[in-house]
């Protein structure tokens, strides 16, 4: 019974293959196929339904239902049974259509004589596509081999949709794929703007054949990518880089084990037997993973999810021979998208780029920190850029807004131009303040350093007038490589970092690592809510190898000159002292082993919990320098994550109780005569670097870019002055001060 369930569906996919294959329009297509998928079913219907949008289906072609609703009925997502198989990914099968929850009843369409009813999602690797019904005048629940045999058609549908093979000229058709306009809201992870073209870090393997004629030799073709892909991993798992690395070889162990999963190539082999080729097999495996991704709630399932995707990706690869270098040439002006990137790789494309897209990301991944040390624009949870985007493709990123403009029309492009006109002519200007102090009109003074995590960084320390740097990442060395790195090529690279300065100081700050920052070796913690986990220093004291193999490094590196070390996230006086008691230990051994000591030595406190602003005033007393981590100091004190878009920017930092806590770290730095600093995003925009100046912060330090429009708005204004409007409008019981100091801005 099996044999035969499996030849029908075979004899259905080779007649789907054969109307692909002959010459017709877009519509003849779907008609032929919606009368042969009926007619093989024994169903008195079968409805195709497409996306029209990214919300709205679309019935496209039908047998068995009124002609005329054709291109007139339309659900939105979620709406009806059609809606809810598409927002689900996930079929619906029922006897009794009318009582389902969520039934919506169509009178255009005639349906209401057909109570049965399957649908299943037209979907492809994560892409919603639309949805293949089929319906019966009789109270009939389908088998098992008949929703799964669906499901196979299904897939070819995706593939053939993918291929454009339901497009036509025809005003009623479905709108052509990666031929029109289309603006993306995404969210801001490094500002600025850019044009270009598309240039995908993993071009998306094309599916030609979705429809295989020999079951035995796509079997063959099957075992054989199979086998490759298994040797591949077992040789990573094998790397000597592991030797030792017990969290990167257990990521790698689940790896492979999924790799080497018995269920997962069986569902597979079962695919194939039902007509459809190797490639279109995995695909279709890996749309179901997608799915399943989708409405994981789970961390960790949804990470295993990943390894999976990933690893079918890898596959499809040496199936089809479509591998990342395709022999295309980088565009001119490279705008990189992708689903998600390592810190590595994109470091491999360096300056080359002018901007970066994601689907995924975060404000304060690796990504985010490489696009900020390489100073071009970023933009991340771009939904669907991956799938709309092809190589090439005129492309805008507006960091600032957090907007992608695919293929734009012409008025978009020329008003986006004038604004990098206008940037440009802009940083031309401050070219000329490179050399001046950040002097206000009444003397006060404020000293603007730079933000840096890479060698790539430290000529904008000279280019941008920076006085030093406030804040080196150490992380990323750790975060572009697949181990722990060497004493000795961290000393080396400490070394030329301070060489690079030319004497100016610069702040290092040990490994902050954690939250949206992990190590690809480092075991995921899947914590609930990592951003107040086990990060930064608490990993430092718990892996204080790790952290005593750092200032080694450090100490070594700075011989005979100064040395600034700052902990991160320290969140209790206790953690500071532990964490100085084991730098001067660390020192003491330097000494005793004969190396040559730092000329001076300053140790801070970066300042990102609440907690600490009110430590004892021993604490402000033990530090040689405070900085004030805005971006998490932030977030802490409204309860509000800065990676959640619906949040996030419902808080000022010009908010009169977030100004009243600065105010009061100012004054117990200034009691306990210890220099403070203010590091994060609002130190480089310029209205929120002169509110700081005003409370008393007199120094800031942010991403080179921004030293410029910072120091020209301070220079032309008194910053005393501004101390007193503040005061003033704080006093009146305003709860935002934003307004007052603009409308004073605006009258300088």
């Amino acid at each position: 019974m099996h044999d035969r369930k499996d030849n029908d569906s075979r004899k259905l996919l080779r007649r789907l293959k054969e109307i692909l294959a002959a010459a017709g329009d877009g519509q003849d297509r779907l008609d032929q196929i919606t009368h042969h998928i009926a007619d093989s079913m024994g169903t008195e219907v079968c409805s195709i339904y497409l996306f029209r949008d990214a919300e709205t289906l679309e019935l496209c072609a039908t047998e068995g239902l009124r002609p005329e609703a054709v291109h007139q009925t339309r659900l939105r997502l979620g709406e009806g049974l059609v809606g809810r198989v598409a927002r689900s990914g996930r079929h619906v099968n029922t006897a009794d259509a009318p009582s389902e929850p969520g039934f919506r009843y169509m009178a255009e369409t005639g349906e209401e004589v057909f109570p049965s009813f399957l649908g299943v999602p037209i979907q492809r690797v994560g892409e919603r596509l639309g949805v293949l019904v089929v319906q019966c005048n009789d109270s009939r629940q389908f088998s098992e081999d008949e929703v799964y045999g669906l499901e196979v058609v299904a897939m070819v549908l995706a593939e053939m949709t993918e291929l454009g093979a339901f497009q036509s000229s025809n005003s009623d058709s479905m709108p052509q794929a990666h031929r029109f306009p289309l603006m993306i809201h995404g969210s801001t992870a490094q500002e600025g703007a850019a044009e270009g073209q598309v240039w995908l870090h993993e071009p998306r393997v094309v599916v030609t054949n979705p429809v295989g004629d020999d079951p035995e030799k796509e079997l063959e073709r099957l075992h054989q990518g199979v086998n490759k892909l298994r040797e591949r991993v077992d040789s990573m798992v094998s790397a000597p880089d592991l030797a030792g690395d017990s969290d990167h070889a257990a990521v790698l162990e689940t790896y492979r084990m999924f790799a080497h999963s018995r269920s997962w190539l069986k569902r597979m082999e079962e695919d194939i037997q039902r007509g459809l080729s190797a490639e279109a097999a995995v695909e279709k495996e890996q749309s179901a993973a997608r799915s399943r991704l989708e409405m994981a709630a789970d961390p960790y399932l949804r990470d295993r999810l990943h390894d999976l995707d990933d690893l079918s990706n890898r596959l499809l690869r040496i199936l089809t021979g479509q591998g990342v270098d395709t022999g295309a040439e980088l565009p001119a002006r490279p705008i990189l998208v992708a689903r998600n990137i390592g810190p590595a790789e994109l470091l491999e494309y360096g300056r080359r780029l002018k901007g970066v897209v994601l689907e995924e990301g975060s404000v304060g991944s690796h990504a985010a920190i490489v696009a900020r040390a390489l100073a071009i624009p970023l933009v991340i949870h771009a939904s669907r850029i991956t799938t709309e985007a092809l190589n090439g493709d005129p492309i805008l990123v507006d960091g600032d807004q957090g907007l992608v403009h695919l293929r734009p029309e012409d008025s978009v492009a020329t008003a986006f131009r004038d604004k990098i006109a206008m940037q440009a002519e802009a940083q031309n200007r401050y070219a000329s303040l490179r050399n001046l102090p950040a002097t206000g009109i009444c003397g006060t003074t404020v000293q603007l350093y730079m933000n840096a995590g890479l060698m790539a960084d430290l000529p904008s320390l000279e280019g941008s007038g920076a006085e030093g740097v406030g804040l080196f990442r150490t992380e990323l060395q750790f975060l572009i490589r697949n181990h722990v790195p060497r004493r000795g090529e961290l000393a080396e690279l400490y070394r030329h970092v301070t060489d690079r300065a030319m004497g100016k100081p610069v702040m290092f700050r040990t490994l902050d690592i954690g939250s949206d920052k992990v190590l690809p070796y480092m075991k995921p913690q899947d914590e609930p809510n990592p951003a107040m986990g086990w990060r930064a220093i608490r990993v430092g004291l718990d892996k204080r190898g790790v952290l005593r193999m750092q200032l080694q490094a450090l100490i070594r590196a700075s011989a005979g000159r100064p040395l600034h070390v700052m902990f991160p996230f320290i969140a209790d006086m206790s953690e500071y002292e532990d964490a100085y008691r084991i730098l001067m230990q660390e020192l003491s051994r330097e000494q005793r082993l004969g190396h040559e000591m730092p000329s001076d030595i300053r140790v801070g406190a970066m300042l990102e919990t609440p907690s600490i602003a009110f430590a004892p005033r021993k604490f402000f007393e033990m530090c040689d320098f405070v900085s004030i981590g805005g971006n998490d100091l932030k977030q802490f004190f409204f309860a509000a994550d800065r990676e959640n878009e619906r949040v996030r920017r419902r808080y000022d930092t010009l908010n009169t109780a977030f100004l009243s806590l600065l105010g009061q770290i100012v004054e117990r730095c200034e009691e306990a005569r210890v220099p403070l600093s203010f590091c994060g995003e609002d130190a480089g925009r310029p209205i929120e670097a002169v509110t700081l100046a005003a409370l008393g912060i007199r120094r800031l330090s942010m991403r080179p870019a921004s030293i410029g429009p910072v120091k020209h708005l301070i220079r032309r204004v008194s910053i005393s002055e501004l101390r007193k409007v503040i005061d003033e409008a704080r006093d009146s019981g305003l709860t935002n001060l934003r307004r007052p100091v603009t409308e004073w801005l605006a009258r300088q």
